[in-house]
C-alpha cells in the first residue's frame, strides 16, 4: 500500500469511531457524502460560538473576524484549484447549483434556437437537466458522447459533434455512477479548437485527485463541499474572470448590489456579483478547513492510496461468483460499482447495512448509466482515505454470506 497513516488519520473521524448494529461502522458511501474531520466540526463550531456575526457589511469585531476568515476561505479554494484570482471563486450551495447557474447566465446570454450542447452518456442527473431546461427555454438541443462497455467515451464519436452550431461542452472530470476519470485536457482541447468553452463537473474529482483549473484550461469548473470532507450545502464555482464578468447575475438581492435605486441597479464586482443575500458563513469556513486538511495530507498521496485500494477491492470481489463490476474504464476513481446475480442492489445494500457496512444501491442520479448497462440500479462501494484493506475484506466477506442467503 502506499505511504498514508490510514490509522492517524481515521482518528481524525469522529464518526468512525461508532458501531452499527453492534458491528464497527465501515463507510464505503464517500462517492455520495464523505465524513468530516475534527478540524472541519471545529471550524463550524468555533465560528458559531466566537466569531459569528453577518460579513462584509458589519464595522464591527466579529463581523469583521468572520469577514478575514470567509475570506480567507476564498484565498484557499484559489490556491486549491490554482486559479489565477480570487474574482474567479464563487461560493454557491453544490456543484448543482453551480451548473444551474451557468445554465441560466452564460447558457440563457449565449445559447439559442437550434444551437447545441455536448454532454455525455456518464452524465450525474445535475450535468442533464440544467441543460434539458436551457434547451426547453431556447430550442437549442443536446448531444451526448457514447460511451463503450468499460464505461469509456468514444473520443472519436465526441470530436465528430462539433460543428457550427455547438455553443458549449459540459462534462464530468469524474462519473460518480462508474467511477471513469474522463480525459478532460484532451477534450478541453478539442473544443477550444471550435472555439466552444468548457465546463468541468469536478463533483467526484476534486476528492481524489489534483484539479489545477489553468493547467487544464477549462472555462468553469465546479465542486461540492460535502463530498470534500466538508460541510453540507456549500459548493464552489470557478469561471475564467472575462466569462464571468460578462454574465448576467444569478440572484438579486443584498451584497450582489454596488447602487440601488427604483430606476436602476448597478451590479457589484466579482466574485460578490454571483453571491446574493447573507451566504453559509460557517460552512464556508468549514470548507476552508476541509481543504487545509486534505492539503496537509497531500492529494497526491491520497490519490495513491485510493488506487491501492481500488485494485485491491477488484481483485477481491472478481473472485465472487455472480458479482459482475459495472465500469471498467482503464483510468478509474475509487468507485466500484457492481451488480450480483438473483440479488437486487437494495437488498445488497440493506443486508451489508446489518453488519455495520454502508453502500449505496440505487441508479445513483445517473438513469441514462443504468438504462446503458440494462439494470435497475448497482451496489456501490466507494472508497476514501480514512479506508483500509481490512474493511474491504470484510465487505467481501459479508457479500459471499448474503449470496448464500439468496441461494
Amino acid at each position: 500500500m502506499s505511504a498514508l497513516d490510514v490509522l492517524s488519520i481515521r482518528k481524525d473521524f469522529p464518526i468512525l469511531t461508532q458501531k452499527i448494529r453492534e458491528k464497527p461502522l465501515i463507510y464505503l458511501d464517500n462517492a455520495a457524502s464523505s465524513q468530516k474531520p475534527d478540524s472541519v466540526i471545529d471550524a463550524i463550531s468555533n465560528n458559531y460560538r466566537f466569531d459569528y456575526a453577518n460579513i462584509h457589511r458589519g464595522v464591527h469585531t466579529l463581523s469583521q473576524r468572520s469577514t478575514d476568515s470567509f475570506e480567507g476561505a476564498r484565498e484557499k479554494v484559489r490556491v486549491f484549484l490554482n486559479a489565477e484570482s480570487v474574482k474567479e471563486i464563487i461560493f454557491i450551495r453544490g456543484a448543482t447549483e453551480g451548473i444551474n447557474l451557468i445554465a441560466q447566465t452564460y447558457g440563457r446570454s449565449n445559447i439559442g434556437q437550434d444551437d447545441e450542447i455536448i454532454i455525455t452518456a456518464m452524465e450525474h442527473h445535475a450535468n442533464i437537466v440544467p441543460w434539458q431546461i436551457l434547451c426547453e427555454q431556447t430550442g437549442a438541443r443536446l448531444r451526448v458522447v457514447p460511451m463503450t462497455e468499460r464505461g469509456e467515451l468514444i473520443l472519436d464519436d465526441y470530436r465528430s459533434l462539433f460543428n457550427s452550431k455547438t455553443r458549449l461542452v459540459s462534462i464530468a472530470h469524474m462519473s460518480n455512477a462508474l467511477g471513469t476519470v474522463n480525459p478532460v485536457a484532451e477534450m478541453i482541447k478539442t473544443a477550444h479548437s471550435h472555439n466552444v468553452p468548457v465546463v468541468l463537473d469536478g463533483a467526484q474529482s476534486a476528492p481524489h485527485m489534483t484539479t489545477d483549473v489553468r493547467a487544464l484550461d477549462c472555462d468553469f469548473y465546479v465542486f461540492s463541499g460535502h463530498k470534500l470532507y466538508g460541510p453540507a450545502g456549500i459548493g464552489v464555482l470557478y469561471g475564467k474572470q472575462a466569462l464571468l464578468e460578462a454574465m448576467p447575475p444569478y440572484q438579486g438581492g443584498g451584497d450582489m448590489i454596488r447602487k440601488v435605486s427604483f430606476q436602476k441597479t448597478e451590479y457589484n464586482d466579482l466574485p460578490y456579483k454571483f453571491e446574493a443575500g447573507t451566504p453559509a458563513i460557517a460552512d464556508v469556513i468549514g470548507l476552508g478547513a476541509a481543504i487545509d486538511y486534505i492539503t496537509g495530507i497531500g492529494l497526491d498521496n491520497i490519490a495513491a492510496y485510493e488506487d491501492d485500494l481500488l485494485r485491491y477491492a477488484t481483485e477481491q470481489v472478481n473472485q465472487i461468483t455472480g458479482l459482475r463490476i459495472i465500469g471498467e474504464a482503464a483510468h478509474k476513481g475509487a468507485i466500484l460499482s457492481f451488480v450480483l446475480d438473483g440479488v437486487h442492489p437494495h437488498d445488497i445494500g440493506t443486508l451489508l447495512d446489518t453488519v455495520g457496512i454502508a453502500i449505496r444501491a440505487g441508479h445513483h442520479c445517473a438513469m441514462p448509466v443504468m438504462d446503458f448497462y440494462q439494470v435497475p440500479a448497482t451496489a456501490r462501494a466507494s472508497f476514501a482515505m480514512y479506508n483500509t484493506e481490512q474493511e474491504i475484506d470484510v465487505l467481501v466477506s459479508a457479500l459471499k454470506e448474503l449470496i448464500k442467503v439468496f441461494r
